[in-house]
C-alpha cells in the first residue's frame, strides 16, 4: 500500500496526479497535502474538494509519520532537490516533478543519497505516458514502420505576446517533457545538435529550441517548440522504411478549463477525429492505409511502477540515466541560449 504526502497543491496534483491516483485506491491511499500557510491565504476552497486528506502547514507532520512511505514533490523547480533530500532522510521514498533537479550534478547528489539510503527516487516523466505518445509508441512497437529513420516531435503555441516577457525558463519547463519522451524511448542519444535562442530575445530567452536527437544511423529524432506557429504541426511524424505514422496534435492539456471540483478523468476510447493515420507496405507488398486509435492519457502508470518496486523490487520505468541525460542536454541548451546573441 501506497501512503501518499504532496508537497504542493498547485495545477500538477490536482490536475496530473489526483485524477489517476483516484482510479488506484485499492493500493494508493493520500493522506496529506503539505502547503505554506502564504500559499494557503484565499485558496482554501479547493482544499474542501478533498474532505479525505489532511491539509497541513507543518512539514514535521509529514516528515514524521511512519505510515508515510511516498513523498511527491510538486514545489516549484528550484525546491525540488531540497525537499526530496528531506524525505529521503526522513526515511520516504521520492516521485519528484520535472525538472528532477536543476543540474545534473545535483540530480546524481539526490540518486546517490536515495541509493545509500535503500529507498526509491525517481523523476515523475508522465509525459511518457500522454495519450498522444502511447500511441506512437504503440506503432513502433508493432513493427510495421520498419527500420525507422526519422522522428519528429511537435510542441508549438502561438503566443507572439511571449516577446514582451523575455526569460530563460523554456527548457526546463517545457523542453523536459519532449526531450524526456524521446530518450525514454530510445535511450541516450549518439550525438545532439542544438538550436536553442529566442525569436524576439536573442540572448535573453530560450523559447525557441529544435534538438536534433542522433542515434545509429539511420535514425534521428528531431524535437522542435516555437511560440510562433498559428497553424498546428502534426505532434508526431514518425518515418520508417517501410512505412510512416502520422500523430494530429492534440492541443495542449494544461489549457483545459477546470470546473469548481475535483477533475475526473476517462480511459474511454477516444474520438476518430482524434486518431493517427498509419501509412505502410505490408508482408505481401500490399500497400495498407488505416486510422489508429488514439490510446489513453494514463499518469497513473508511474505509480503502478513505484508500487510494483516495493512490492516485487521491479526496474525503475524513469531511469536515473535517463534523467540526467535529458538535464544535461537542457544545461547546454540553456547555455547556448544565453550566448545566441
Amino acid at each position: 500500500m501506497l501512503t501518499v504526502a504532496y508537497i504542493g497543491f498547485g495545477n500538477s496534483v490536482c490536475r496530473y496526479h489526483l485524477p489517476y491516483v483516484k482510479k488506484r485506491e485499492e493500493f494508493i491511499n493520500v493522506k496529506y497535502v503539505y502547503r505554506r500557510e502564504e500559499d494557503r491565504v484565499g485558496d482554501t476552497e479547493r482544499e474542501t474538494w478533498y474532505p479525505e486528506i489532511i491539509f497541513t502547514s507543518d512539514i514535521d507532520v509529514v516528515m514524521k509519520d511512519p505510515e508515510v512511505n511516498l513523498v511527491v514533490v510538486n514545489t516549484p523547480n528550484e525546491f525540488h532537490v531540497d525537499y526530496s533530500m528531506m524525505a529521503l532522510e526522513h526515511g520516504k521514498n521520492v516521485l519528484c516533478e520535472k525538472p528532477f533537479a536543476m543540474t545534473a550534478d545535483e540530480a546524481r547528489k539526490v540518486f546517490d543519497y536515495a541509493k545509500e539510503k535503500g529507498l526509491i527516487a525517481m523523476a515523475n516523466q508522465n509525459r511518457r505516458y500522454d495519450s498522444d505518445m502511447r500511441t506512437v509508441r504503440k506503432v513502433i512497437e508493432s513493427g510495421v514502420l520498419g527500420g525507422l529513420v526519422e522522428l519528429e516531435s511537435h510542441y508549438d503555441y502561438y503566443r507572439p505576446q511571449i516577446a514582451d516577457s523575455p526569460r530563460m525558463a523554456y527548457l526546463y519547463g517545457l523542453a523536459v517533457h519532449p526531450l524526456d519522451q524521446i530518450i525514454g524511448e530510445f535511450g541516450k542519444p549518439n550525438k545532439v545538435v542544438y538550436d536553442c535562442r529566442s525569436v524576439s530575445n536573442l540572448g535573453e530567452a530560450d523559447d525557441y529550441y529544435d534538438f536534433d536527437l542522433f542515434y545509429d544511423n539511420p535514425f534521428k529524432a528531431i524535437v522542435k517548440t516555437s511560440y510562433y506557429v498559428k497553424i498546428d504541426y502534426p505532434r508526431f511524424t514518425v518515418h520508417g522504411k517501410k512505412g510512416s505514422f502520422i500523430m494530429p496534435t492534440l492541443g495542449h492539456n494544461s489549457n483545459a478549463k477546470q470546473k469548481p471540483g475535483p477533475i475526473e478523468v476517462s480511459f474511454d476510447l477516444l474520438p476518430e477525429e482524434t486518431w493517427g493515420t498509419l501509412s505502410y507496405i505490408d508482408e505481401n507488398g500490399k500497400d495498407v492505409t488505416m486510422k489508429v486509435p488514439t490510446e489513453a492519457t494514463d499518469y497513473g502508470i508511474i505509480y503502478d511502477n513505484i508500487n510494483d518496486m516495493l512490492e516485487n523490487n521491479a526496474e525503475k520505468l524513469v531511469k536515473d540515466e535517463e534523467v540526467i541525460a535529458v538535464l544535461e542536454i537542457i544545461e547546454k541548451g540553456t547555455q547556448l541560449a544565453k550566448e545566441a546573441k
